[in-house]
């Protein structure tokens, strides 16, 4: 994979910013009266493994105007070292704008996590390319990796072609794009036709595609081989199966990747990955791994996918650091991993838990 060089930035999202409050010590939510509150999107939990390895990166957002949620978010950004840009949206009175929440337990044991989602109102949806000056953004600053979600693509149909006319700067200006697809039916509702096209230009200009089956199939129409069952291994030979149509039908895409998880129970899960990357497969075999919250484990795996990458490692190592920052991303109460450093992620691959003194 060739990026390009004297690039501001190595990452660049767009993101609907939000806040996740979550009970203390596992707890569930209706047994709470103590709550723990931090900044959230999926996109920001990528781009939070390069920035805390010291990558310059970027969120593309909107703010309500003079919220003190607003505040709370840039300074969290700030303090993972993410730039920030976006709008600020006039509130329009209490039954206005306001950023998104995130409301759920970690799960403990046998019982496991819920998580209600309140997206009412939320500024996000309003996402524009007319708020961001693109050409100075890709073509003077310079990007590395526009990395789009499908999360955010599917928001509203101003996010939908928000991410098209970002997608097409960005290959104008020759970035690298990555997708991952995350398809959510709640999203999709009444609105299948037309995220269906704006996911396959996505998808079209995409160098880099994330999503497991259901992903592809449902967000892109990919016909292919039916979900593996519960046995990690054939969802390996499924997910093997089904690239091998993506890959007909997406040949710009030069990288294709997808996570694996069995749940044992809420603090012990199976986790493991696979990579195609051109014509080789790389894959970090299912093992165990223990859970703190599960919550941004998948985010975590395509930043440290993206951060390797960008080191230039051999393609065998960008499974590999993504496996671990996706395991490491379960170790916090953040939904984001927060590495000290590249050391303390291979501990986390090689299975090296010692204390470090």
């Amino acid at each position: 994979m060739k990026f390009r060089e004297n690039c501001k930035y190595a990452i660049v999202v767009p993101t609907s910013m939000g806040v996740r409050i979550c009970p203390m010590n596992g707890q569930p939510v209706q047994a709470s009266d103590t709550f723990f509150m931090h900044a959230t999107s999926a996109e920001s939990n990528v781009v939070s493994i390069a920035a805390f390895l010291g990558m310059k990166t970027k969120v593309l957002t909107t703010f309500v105007k003079d919220s003190p949620i607003a505040d709370f978010i840039k300074r969290n950004l700030r303090s993972r070292g993410i730039d920030y840009e976006g709008a600020e949206v006039e509130q329009g009175g209490p039954w206005g704008y306001r950023h998104q929440f995130n409301i759920g337990d970690s799960g403990y044991g046998s019982r496991g996590p819920r998580v209600a989602n309140d997206r009412a109102g939320e500024v996000g949806r309003t996402l524009n390319v007319k708020d961001f000056d693109v050409d100075r953004i890709f073509g003077e600053e310079g990007v590395q990796i526009l990395h789009l979600s499908g999360l955010i693509g599917a928001l509203s149909p101003e996010t939908s072609e928000f991410c098209l006319s970002l997608a097409r700067a960005a290959k104008k200006y020759g970035t690298v794009v990555s997708f991952d697809l995350n398809y959510r039916a709640s999203f999709w509702k009444n609105r299948e036709a037309e995220l269906r096209a704006a996911f396959t230009e996505i998808a079209e200009a995409a160098d880099i595609l994330v999503g497991n089956e259901e992903d592809f199939q449902l967000a892109l129409g990919i016909e292919g081989p039916e979900a593996g069952g519960k046995d990690l291994s054939s969802k390996i030979e499924s997910f093997k199966g089904m690239i091998g149509c993506v890959k007909e039908r997406f040949p710009n895409a030069e990288v294709f990747a997808t996570t694996l998880r069995q749940v044992v129970n809420a603090n012990e899960h199976i986790w493991g990955a696979i990579t195609l990357c051109g014509s080789e497969w790389h894959i970090a075999e299912p093992r165990p791994i223990h859970v703190l919250d599960r919550i941004g484990g998948g985010d975590g795996f395509v930043g440290g996918l993206l951060y390797a990458m960008l080191k230039g490692w051999e393609a065998e190592k960008w499974v590999q650091f993504g496996w671990a920052t996706g395991a490491l991303a379960t170790t916090f109460l953040t939904d984001y991993a927060q590495p000290a450093d590249e050391e303390q992620v291979w501990s986390v691959w090689n299975g090296n838990a010692r204390v470090k003194r």
